[in-house]
C-alpha cells in the first residue's frame, strides 16, 4: 500500500494563519458593552432598549443598565463605578444639576465617554457628548426678532441657568428690563400669586425654560386660572413644542412661540415612530405615544455609538478590555488607555438622525443643527420659521388667503380702539339716543365700517381709556394710549389718525397709509380792510410814490437848467411883437425923405435916442422854475401845457419824462379798480424760511407730539434754527393740546403761528369763525395707518382692504365729505390771498 504525498504548503498554511486569525479576532470584540444610567421608568430608558433592538449589526451593543436616582450623587457614583468595573466601553444616561459635576469629573479622569440627552451645560470636557442642542443663540435671535426689551424669564435650575446668564449679559449691554423667576423655589400658591402680580404690572411677555413635564404642569396651572391671555406672549424655551399638551391652554387665546427639534413629518421619523408603537406592545398596558424629543435624542445617541464602533472595527483599532477594568476610585486615577480612541470615534460621527444633522464640535457640543420655530395659532401649532448657525432666524410664515386664515372672524366681535378727534371720530349731537357704533360719526367711523365690510368681521368701537395716541414712558418702558392697548391685547385694531413712526412699527403692525400729510403752518388770517379816503394810493407802494415825487422834482430842475444853458430857449420881446411895432404904409410915406429934413426937424434928437434903445431888445426864457414844474405836472397828469421845449436837450428830457409817466399811469390805472373793489389780504408769512428769519411772530408745536420730535431730530439748517428758537423762547411756545394751539393763534392778533399736521390745519381752516389759514407747503411727509397687534390675523386682510378703498377712491370721497362738503367757510380755496400786479 502506497502512501499518498500531500504538499507541505497546504498543511502548514492553515497552521500559520491560525495565530493571525486569533489575533485579528481578538483585536476587536464582537460584543460591545454599553452602560446605561436612567431614572426608573423613564421614557428615555424605554427608547434606549428600543434603539438597541433596532441596531443588531456587528459589533453588537450589549446594554448594562442601572436604574438610579439621577439626583443622588451617591447612587450615581455607585452605579458609575459598578459599570466601569464591568468593562463598559461607553455610557449613555441622564443627569441633573446635582450630579452633573460628579459625572464630568469621573469621565474626564477615567477617559470614559458619557453620551447624554440631558440639558446641555457649558463645559470643555471632551468625554461628555451632549446630544441636546443649546438654546442660547436661537432664543436671543427670537428676542431680537420680536424686539423684546422688557420681559419675565421663568426657569428651572437644571436647564435655565446658562440661558439666564446669557440674557443678563445682553440685558446689561442693551438696557433691557428682565425679571428672573426661579421656578424651583416657588410653591403652587406662590406661583398663582406671581401670575396675579404679572397681570397687575402688565408684564405680558414671558419666557419659560424648563423640562417637558414641568412645562406641561406650569401651562396647565396657568390655564386653570381662567385668565384672559390674549395680551400675553409666551416663548417656550424647550425643544419639544409638539410634545406639549396645550389643549386647555390654547382655549385662552395666548400668543405662544417655541422650538421644535424633531421633524414629525419626515418619512424616516414616521417609520421609526411606527416601529416604536409596535415595540414590546404586549408588555405595555397603555398605548404608547409617539417619541418625545428626548427619546429621539436617545435614539440618535445609540445610532452614534453604533456607527462609532463600526468605524473603529473597520479601522482595526484595538479597544478590547482584558482582565480587571480597574478601580474608578483609585488615587491617583488610572485612565483607560483606549478611551481617547473611542472619544475621537464618537466625536467624528456625522449622520442624519431623528433630530436632524448630528455632529459634534471639539468640546462635545452639538453643532450645525437646525431648529424649527413654531407658534400656536387658532388651528393649532404651525411653523413660522427656522434657526441655524449660518443664517440665524429666518421667518418662513407666508400669508395664505385660504379659509383657515379668516377662521372665526365672523364668530367673534373685534375691539376697535379710537380717539375723539374731529373730524376723524366725533360723538353725534344726539348720541344719547344711540348705542354702540351708531353713537359715533366722522372719517374714521366710516373708514372702520368700510374695512369691516370688505374683510367681513364684526367690531365694536371703544374710546381709548387715557385719551392718548401712544408713546413709551421713558422710565417704565410701558406704552400708553392706543398703541398700548394693541401691545397689551386690550384691542384688536386701532382706526384713528395714528401716525406711522419707527418706534411704533417696532411693537405693532401698520397698514399702508390711508391718508398722507405733513407738518404745516397755521396763522391767523390778516384783517380785511375796505377802501378808504386814501385808498387810491394802494396800487403803488409807498416807496414807489416817493420815487415818483423825487423824479418829478428832479426832471423839473433838469429841464430848468437845460433851458437856461441852451440859447434856443432864449428869445427877444421884439421878435414876438414885430408886426405891432412896424409903422403903417401911410405913415411911412409921410416920413421925411432927406437928411436935411430930419436935421431941421423939431424932434429929431429925441427920436434918435428912442431908436437906439429899440435896437437892443430884451431876451426872455419860458422855462423858469415854476414853468418847468408846471410842464412836468401837466405831462404827468396827461393834460399837456401851453409851452414846450425848443432845444434838443430840453425835448430829450421831456420825451423821457413822457415815456415814464405813460408806464406809471398805465399800471396805476390798470390796478386802481381792483384795489378799490376787492378786499385785500396780505400774509406776513409764506414759508418756514420766513418764520426762521424773523422773531416778531412766535411759533410753536404740540408739546410731546410727533411734530416736536421732528424738529428736535432734524438736521436741516432751517429746522434746526426754528428748534433752537422754540426751545429757548420765553414764554414757552409749546401747547398742551391742538385746541390750545388753535385758540392761541386766534387770540394772538397775528403774533403766533402754530405748527401742526396739514390735515388738521385744513379742517380747522374750514371751521367757524374762519379766521385761520394754512400758508406754505408741508415741511415733511408722513401718513396715518390702521394699526393691529404684531402677527395679528387681521393685519393682512385689513391692509388689503385699505388698498382697495384707496384704489376705488373711497378714501378721497370720505376726505372731501368731512373736510370740505361739511365746511363752514365756503369753498376750500376761498380766503386764499389774491395775487395782484403792483
Amino acid at each position: 500500500m502506497r502512501l499518498q504525498s500531500f504538499p507541505v504548503s497546504s498543511f502548514l498554511l492553515p497552521l500559520l494563519l491560525l495565530p493571525l486569525g486569533l489575533c485579528s479576532g481578538t483585536s476587536f470584540p464582537s460584543n460591545i458593552n454599553i452602560g446605561g444610567l436612567f431614572p426608573t421608568g423613564s421614557h428615555e430608558y424605554e427608547v434606549f432598549r428600543f434603539a438597541l433592538a433596532q441596531h443588531q449589526d456587528v459589533p453588537k451593543l450589549v446594554p448594562q443598565v442601572d436604574m438610579v436616582d439621577t439626583g443622588s450623587s451617591f447612587a450615581m457614583t455607585y452605579a458609575f463605578c459598578s459599570q466601569f468595573s464591568k468593562g463598559v466601553y461607553a455610557i449613555m444616561g441622564m443627569y441633573d444639576r446635582r450630579t452633573v459635576n460628579m459625572l464630568m469629573s469621573f469621565c474626564g479622569s477615567l477617559h470614559v465617554c458619557f453620551v447624554t440627552p440631558s440639558f446641555p451645560i457649558q463645559t470643555n470636557n471632551q468625554f461628555v457628548l451632549q446630544l441636546r442642542p443649546q438654546l442660547q443663540e436661537p432664543l436671543m435671535a427670537l428676542l431680537d426678532h420680536f424686539s423684546w426689551v422688557r420681559f419675565v424669564y421663568m426657569y428651572s435650575s437644571d436647564s435655565g441657568l446658562s440661558v439666564l446668564q446669557r440674557i443678563l449679559d445682553t440685558a446689561a449691554e442693551r438696557t433691557w428690563q428682565v425679571t428672573s423667576v426661579n421656578l424651583d423655589t416657588l410653591t403652587e400658591t406662590a406661583f398663582i400669586k406671581l401670575l396675579a402680580d404679572l397681570d397687575h404690572k402688565k408684564d405680558f411677555q414671558i419666557i419659560i425654560n424648563c423640562e417637558l413635564e414641568r412645562l406641561n404642569s406650569i401651562l396647565n396651572l396657568i390655564a386653570a386660572q381662567k385668565r384672559h391671555l390674549k395680551s400675553y406672549h409666551y416663548i417656550l424655551a424647550n425643544l419639544g413644542f409638539l410634545d406639549l399638551n396645550i389643549t386647555e391652554f390654547q382655549k385662552l387665546g395666548p400668543n405662544v412661540t417655541g422650538f421644535q427639534l424633531v421633524n414629525q413629518s419626515d418619512p424616516a421619523v414616521v417609520k421609526i415612530n411606527q416601529d416604536w408603537m409596535e415595540f414590546d406592545n404586549k408588555d405595555v398596558k397603555l398605548a404608547r405615544r409617539r417619541l418625545k424629543y428626548t427619546g429621539a435624542l436617545t435614539y440618535d445617541g445609540v445610532s452614534v455609538m453604533a456607527m462609532a464602533f463600526q468605524n473603529l472595527r473597520r479601522q482595526r483599532i484595538d479597544i478590547s478590555r482584558r482582565g480587571n477594568a480597574g478601580e474608578c476610585l483609585a488615587n491617583p486615577p488610572a485612565p483607560w488607555g483606549q478611551g481617547i480612541d473611542i472619544q475621537r470615534a464618537l466625536q467624528q460621527v456625522r449622520l442624519e438622525g431623528l433630530t436632524g444633522r448630528v455632529q459634534f464640535d471639539e468640546r462635545g457640543h452639538r453643532t450645525n443643527y437646525t431648529l424649527t420655530v413654531m407658534e400656536l395659532s387658532h388651528v393649532g401649532p404651525r411653523q413660522i420659521g427656522y434657526w441655524n448657525e449660518k443664517r440665524g432666524y429666518v421667518s418662513t410664515a407666508v400669508y395664505n388667503p385660504g379659509v383657515e386664515e379668516f377662521y372665526g372672524l365672523q364668530n367673534r366681535t373685534y375691539i376697535v380702539t379710537t380717539i375723539l378727534e374731529a373730524p376723524y371720530m366725533m360723538l353725534k349731537s344726539n348720541h344719547e339716543q344711540f348705542e354702540g357704533n351708531d353713537k359715533y360719526e366722522g372719517y374714521c367711523a366710516e373708514l372702520a365700517s368700510e374695512i369691516a365690510k370688505h374683510v367681513g368681521f364684526v367690531y365694536r368701537l371703544e374710546l381709548v381709556g387715557d385719551g392718548k395716541y401712544g408713546a413709551r414712558d421713558a422710565h417704565t418702558k410701558m406704552w400708553n394710549g392706543m398703541v398700548g392697548e394693541l401691545v397689551y391685547g386690550k384691542a384688536d385694531v386701532a382706526v384713528a389718525p395714528l401716525t406711522i413712526t419707527l418706534v411704533r412699527e417696532q411693537v405693532i403692525d401698520f397698514t399702508k397709509p390711508f391718508m398722507s400729510l405733513g407738518i404745516s403752518i397755521m396763522i391767523k388770517k390778516p384783517t380785511k380792510s375796505k377802501p378808504g379816503v386814501f385808498s387810491f394810493l394802494d396800487p403803488l407802494a409807498y416807496e414807489i410814490w416817493m420815487c415818483i415825487v423825487f423824479a418829478y422834482i428832479g426832471v423839473s430842475v433838469v429841464l430848468f437848467l437845460v433851458s437856461r444853458f441852451s440859447p434856443y430857449e432864449w428869445q427877444s420881446e421884439d421878435s414876438d411883437d414885430e408886426d405891432e411895432t412896424l409903422p403903417s404904409s401911410a405913415s411911412r410915406r409921410a416920413l421925411p425923405t432927406s437928411s436935411s429934413e430930419l436935421t431941421h426937424s423939431p424932434g429929431y434928437s429925441q427920436n434918435q435916442n428912442q431908436q437906439k434903445d429899440k435896437e437892443t431888445p430884451e431876451h426872455t426864457n419860458d422855462f423858469g422854475i415854476f414853468n418847468s414844474l408846471w410842464f412836468s405836472l401837466g405831462a404827468f397828469m396827461q393834460q399837456g401845457c401851453d409851452i414846450s421845449p425848443r432845444s434838443l436837450s430840453g425835448r430829450i428830457v421831456g420825451g423821457v419824462w413822457w415815456f415814464f409817466t405813460l408806464i406809471i399811469i398805465s399800471s396805476y390805472t390798470a390796478n386802481l379798480a381792483a384795489f378799490l373793489t376787492v378786499e385785500r389780504m396780505v400774509s406776513p408769512i409764506e414759508s418756514a424760511d420766513d418764520l426762521a428769519k424773523q422773531t416778531e411772530i412766535a411759533y410753536g408745536t404740540l408739546d410731546g407730539g410727533s411734530t416736536k420730535e421732528f424738529f428736535s431730530r432734524s438736521k436741516i439748517a432751517v429746522f434746526e434754527k426754528m428748534w433752537s428758537y422754540m426751545r429757548s423762547a420765553d414764554p414757552s411756545v409749546f401747547v398742551k393740546s391742538t385746541n390750545e394751539g388753535v385758540n392761541r393763534v386766534r387770540k394772538s392778533k397775528g403774533k403766533y403761528a402754530y405748527l401742526l399736521e396739514s390735515s388738521m390745519n385744513e379742517y380747522i381752516e374750514q371751521r367757524k369763525p374762519c379766521d385761520t389759514m394754512k400758508v406754505g407747503g408741508n415741511l415733511d411727509s408722513k401718513g396715518y395707518g390702521v394699526a393691529t397687534p404684531k402677527r395679528s390675523p387681521l393685519r393682512i386682510p385689513v391692509n388689503l382692504a385699505v388698498l382697495k378703498l384707496n384704489e376705488q377712491a373711497i378714501l378721497d370721497k370720505l376726505k372731501n365729505k368731512w373736510w370740505y362738503d361739511k365746511g363752514e367757510c365756503g369753498h376750500k380755496d376761498s380766503g386764499r390771498k389774491m395775487h395782484v400786479i403792483g
